[in-house]
């Protein structure tokens, strides 16, 4: 049994596939073979997912770092410097010598 003229899409000369089914239209799957496209596979057995993950993990994050370090280790060195004259300072105007210095000051 031959496709109805409305299911063929209006052609006369629409292409018929192994089935009786319209191979016309959407993806065009009854024009040519298309030449000059290769795509390789290769078993999912045979595959090495992580092959040369850790060796290039730490030289990239060693690259990362070192053009990083620049932005963020200025400002780390001077907060740390800065925390810890704050904490001296603190410490010494709560010790006795500080009170004592200082004591004229709060009154």
């Amino acid at each position: 049994m031959q496709p109805t003229q409305v299911r063929l899409g209006g052609g006369s000369n629409a292409p018929i596939g192994r089935h009786n089914n319209f191979l016309g239209n959407w993806g065009n799957f009854g024009g040519m073979k298309q030449k000059g496209i290769v795509s390789y596979g290769i078993a999912p057995n045979r595959q090495k997912p992580l092959a040369g993950a850790f060796h290039d993990a730490i030289f990239n994050t060693w690259r990362r770092f070192s053009t990083q370090v620049v932005y963020w280790a200025p400002p780390m060195i001077a907060g740390y410097y800065i925390m810890n004259w704050a904490i001296e300072r603190n410490e010494y105007l709560n010790s006795k010598a500080g009170r004592a210095e200082f004591a004229s000051e709060e009154e």
